[in-house]
Parts: structure tokens; C-alpha cells; sequence
């Protein structure tokens, strides 16, 4: 069934990175609505919250799923009857799959602009927006030569590192722990983020954190990019993102671990990196500093309190 192999996707990471994560989830409740049988509006709705739920439990710390998944969902909720939900459902998942593309072109022309001329770049993960970025500044003659870790346990780097390649750009590869000591050879750091909080938080692939530190520490711009639909209004309530983490079979093997039986493996997934540590986050509404990220949710993700506070309490419930 295309929703269950979805969620498995995901859930392994065979599908990975934020955005396209929150894309293939909202083409996954599209598909499976349309191949639903349903006889009233009730059952419908029913069965489109249960496949919301399996989709959003897959990934806990990004959040650009459940807010791709609560846009998708916000419109059959809203409908009348069975024929117009069926048709919002379409409707929203091409809209919300449709802006997302854009929102990753708008945010590369904004970023581009943030990077100095002749810079040499760092850049860790794999974000499509912060390759995006990085091939624009790239286009206009801004960057001169990147910088990609290795980003263990899952090497996300490689994916980065042919991608700049592939794009003509000089790109050295360096492990993880390198990065403070090239940070001297650096001129702006950029990153994506799965998640960012309304006090300007950012959370992102582990290790995001350290070369935010090592930036700070040389003085070098450390700039994030992120979709408006990669903010956390749940944030404004209090609630904290979770930090996902992942088998520690994505770090040691079970035949190694199994001769060290008093060594625990911790796989943390994600880190929070602080927000004076961060210069600019650019969305595709436009660069903000970190303390305007409350902005992003009010105006941008159809923030009301009430709302928001209603879903948050039944969440939590259940």
C-alpha cells in the first residue's frame, strides 16, 4: 500500500530531507485519498486523520511533516461534503507540493545574495535549499570554493559533495571533527534546518551545532535556510521539539557491539543550535534574524492561538 511503503521510506530514511520529506507525505495522502472507497464525508475524514497519523508518527523531529500533513488535512476538514473534500485534498497536496518547489528557488535567490563575493563556503548535511543556495551564489560568481563534511552516521555528505560537484563547484570533503579546524579558511557557513523554534532556535542534523560554536568562535557569518513551513508553532505553547534517536546499528554493528557488552551507543539524530549563534535565517519570505521567527508563524502558517492550542491538547491526550 503506497502509504504504509511511504512511511517506511521515510522512516528509514530512504526519503530524506526535510522538504522532501513534507512533499512526498503530502503526494502520499493525495494518492491514498483518491484510492479510498469511502461512502460519506465522516468516513472519509476518519480515514485521511488515521493516514495523517501514520505519516507524522514516522519522523518526530521535523516538523515540515506534520505542518505539510496539517495543510493538507486543514481543507477536507473544512469541506462540506464528501465530493469537496475529495477535491480539496487534490487541490491542497498539488498546492502545497507545487509552493514547496518554489519556495526552494525563491529561498536560493535570497541566500545568494547574503554571500559575500569570492567566498569560500561551509556546509554540513544534506539540504536541497542550502545546496540550492549554494549553486545560486555559485551561478553569480559569488563562491569561489565549498566546504562539505562527511556527516556521520548516515553520510549525507556524499550526497552534498556531488551535488556541488556536479554543479562545478571546487568542494573539499572533510570528516565531521574537521570542521573547527578549516573554520579559519571559511567565509560563510550555510545550513538547512528540519525545524525552527519561535524563539529562533534551529534544529538540525547532529553535529550543526559544534560548527555553529566553531563559526561563532572565528567570527564567520553563520547563515540558516529554511521554508516558512519548517517553523514550530507549537513552540509558542511551550512545547519542545523532540529529538529523534535512531538505532545504534547506523553507528556500530551488532557484531562489534556484541563484544563490548558495558558500551551503550547513543545515535541522536538532530541538535539544537542556539540562536545568538545564528546571523540570518533566509525563508522564502524573506531574511530574518532568529528573534523574528515568531513573525514567520503568525503571518506565514495561519498561526491562531486557540486553534493551535485546541489540536496541541488533543495530541497530547491521546
Amino acid at each position: 500500500m503506497v502509504l504504509e511503503e511511504t512511511a517506511r521510506r521515510i522512516r528509514t530514511m530512504e526519503i530524506r530531507g526535510a522538504g522532501r520529506i513534507a512533499r512526498t507525505a503530502a503526494e502520499a495522502l493525495r494518492d491514498h485519498g483518491t484510492a479510498l472507497q469511502c461512502t460519506n464525508l465522516d468516513e472519509f475524514r476518519q480515514e485521511m486523520h488515521h493516514a495523517a497519523t501514520v505519516l507524522t508518527n514516522t519522523r518526530p523531529t521535523a516538523v515540515s511533516l506534520p505542518n505539510a500533513v496539517r495543510f493538507v488535512i486543514s481543507r477536507i476538514d473544512a469541506s462540506d461534503s464528501l465530493d469537496e473534500a475529495q477535491a480539496a485534498l487534490v487541490e491542497s497536496a498539488n498546492d502545497f507540493i507545487a509552493r514547496s518547489h518554489r519556495a526552494v528557488e525563491v529561498i536560493a535567490e535570497f541566500g545568494s545574495r547574503a554571500i559575500p563575493e569570492d567566498s569560500v563556503i561551509m556546509t554540513h548535511c544534506n539540504s536541497e535549499v542550502a545546496v540550492a543556495t549554494a549553486i545560486k551564489a555559485w551561478e553569480k560568481g559569488r563562491v569561489r570554493e565549498a566546504f562539505a563534511t562527511e556527516v556521520r552516521p548516515r553520510n549525507q555528505g556524499y550526497i552534498t559533495a556531488q551535488a556541488l560537484s556536479d554543479a562545478g563547484i571546487p568542494t573539499n570533503f572533510i570528516v565531521d571533527s574537521a570542521a573547527r579546524y578549516f573554520m579559519r579558511d571559511i567565509d560563510v557557513v550555510i545550513t538547512g534546518a528540519d525545524a525552527v523554534t519561535a524563539g529562533g532556535a534551529v534544529v538540525n542534523k547532529i553535529g550543526t551545532s559544534q560548527i555553529a560554536l566553531a563559526a561563532h568562535e572565528a567570527r564567520v557569518p553563520f547563515l540558516v535556510t529554511a521554508e516558512t513551513y519548517k517553523f514550530a508553532p507549537a513552540t509558542l505553547l511551550g512545547e519542545r521539539i523532540p529529538i529523534e534517536e535512531r538505532s545504534p546499528g547506523e553507528v556500530m554493528s551488532d557484531e562489534i557491539a556484541g563484544r563490548m557488552p558495558n558500551v551503550r551507543v547513543r545515535n541522536p539524530a538532530f541538535d539544537v543550535t542556539p540562536p545568538n549563534y545564528i546571523d540570518m535565517i533566509v525563508t522564502e519570505a524573506g531574511a530574518i534574524p532568529p528573534g523574528m521567527a515568531y513573525v514567520i508563524i503568525r503571518e506565514y502558517l495561519g498561526w491562531n492561538r486557540d486553534e493551535w492550542q485546541k489540536d496541541f491538547l488533543i495530541d497530547h491526550q491521546e
